[in-house]
């Protein structure tokens, strides 16, 4: 499963240095940057996330500032790792107890840490309310291209299952339309690459991330080219930013 190839370890950036390409050729790498959080600024119109993202601030630093009540140069990376684990499981409803065992921190902290998320970005509460209010009546939700996902135990007497389904019902609008963006722009370079980059290869996907096998001679204007078209797939509110790198290796690409 080549979704499961470690990165974040030695090990497993040394796993990532088996994969090569042909001679002469390299690998490109070009990931989505935060893509579900830009999504969520989109989708919610929230003022502050948007306009953290058209100023291309920092929103991990932005959202420590809030929660722990400090100006921006009193944020350690301790602080901002919390509040990047806070910005990331909002999306997915994440309740005090749960967020407290992933950050070993008191669940009053924790429930302190996502009112403070609320409180700041208003928006992304009222989308919240709205996304489950409109799946409570609808029976379903939507991603942004109206594809539909049914959510059947929306309207369920059974607590746990109900608040799964309403956790199911506000991440499937982002999460589904990071997928439905990346498919859109596979075919788009799939088209351009027939087109101006006959040598080159679209290999895979893996979550937000396609990587490419190209002859070593194309790697940069390729580079631009996949950049451009990811990050323009769609019309959104804010910037979409992508990552493109090559190298020799998959790691290397990195």
């Amino acid at each position: 499963n080549l979704q499961n190839i470690p990165i974040k370890t030695p090990e497993g950036r040394r796993i990532r240095q088996a994969f090569i390409p042909e001679d002469g050729c390299v690998l490109l790498s070009a990931d989505y940057s935060q893509i579900e959080l830009r999504i969520l600024a989109h989708v919610t119109g929230d003022d502050e996330l948007i306009k953290a993202y058209q100023h291309d601030e920092d929103i991990h630093t932005k959202t420590a500032m809030r929660i722990f009540g400090l100006p921006a140069d009193q944020i350690t990376p301790a602080m901002r790792r919390e509040a990047k684990t806070v910005n990331f499981s909002v999306i997915y409803g994440i309740s005090a107890f749960s967020l407290a065992k992933d950050l070993t921190i008191p669940r009053a902290a924790a429930q302190r840490y996502i009112d403070g998320y609320f409180d700041f970005y208003k928006g992304v509460q009222k989308y919240v309310d709205e996304t489950i209010a409109q799946a409570q009546k609808d029976g379903y939700v939507t991603t942004l291209l109206n594809r539909i996902r049914y959510i059947p135990d929306i309207n369920s007497k059974n607590a746990s299952v109900r608040q799964f389904a309403e956790r199911t019902a506000v991440n499937t609008p982002i999460q589904g339309t990071a997928a439905d963006m990346i498919k859109l722009a596979m075919i788009a370079l799939h088209a351009r690459l027939l087109k101006d980059f006959p040598a080159a290869r679209m290999i895979m996907q893996v979550h937000d991330e396609l990587v490419f096998e190209a002859p070593e001679a194309q790697a940069e204007p390729l580079r631009e080219v996949v950049a451009e078209q990811m990050s323009s797939v769609l019309n959104m509110r804010v910037p979409m930013k992508v990552e493109a790198h090559y190298g020799k290796n998959w790691d290397e690409a990195h």
